[in-house]
């Protein structure tokens, strides 16, 4: 039986998005993990607000329906640049409500958390867990762009830290 996990990372600019799939019960070290897709929900910048957050809403949406995730995985939210805070936050609103619409519950981690899962140091330099999400995944080079990247270090991170595959028990 396969699971899938999506990660994501939100933004209003950007909101990427990684989708990965595992034999249900995999360690994290089997090869039992492959990449479904990735990549981002891009808003132009000169567009109002409130149309950008309904293409986050509209595309997300599609996304759900398409890959039928079992587990989502977002970057928690904890600090950004203050001009960009609010923006982050309203684009981050909007990823829980389509979550909340198709009953997805999520996992939360924070940028050190998924660093300290890949790479077993939390403060890792983004090169490094980028390389590790590559390596994890059997990729010929690193996902791009680096949102994209980020989501799928997010989903890798969800599987990582899920107590049940970590001890490669079924739940």
């Amino acid at each position: 039986m396969a699971e899938r996990i999506l990660g994501l990372d939100p933004g209003l600019a950007t909101l990427g998005f990684g989708v990965i799939e595992l034999t249900t019960g995999s360690p994290p070290d089997s090869a039992g993990v492959t990449v479904v897709d990735f990549g981002v929900v891009s808003t132009p910048a000169h567009t109002a607000i409130g149309d950008r957050l309904c293409t986050i809403y509209d595309d997300l949406h599609h996304l759900i329906k398409e890959f039928r995730p079992d587990q989502v995985v977002i970057e928690k939210f904890f600090f950004y640049r203050m001009g960009n805070t609010i923006l982050v936050a309203q684009a981050r609103g909007v990823v829980m409500l389509v979550l909340a619409q198709h009953q997805l519950s999520y996992v939360e981690f924070t940028p050190a958390q998924v660093k300290q899962a890949l790479t077993g140091y939390g403060n890792a330099a983004k090169a490094e867990v980028q390389q590790a999400v590559a390596r994890e995944l059997d990729l010929p080079h690193i996902p791009r762009p680096d949102d994209a990247a980020d989501a799928l270090a997010l989903a890798l991170a969800g599987w990582f830290q899920t107590p049940w595959r970590v001890a490669g028990q079924p739940d």
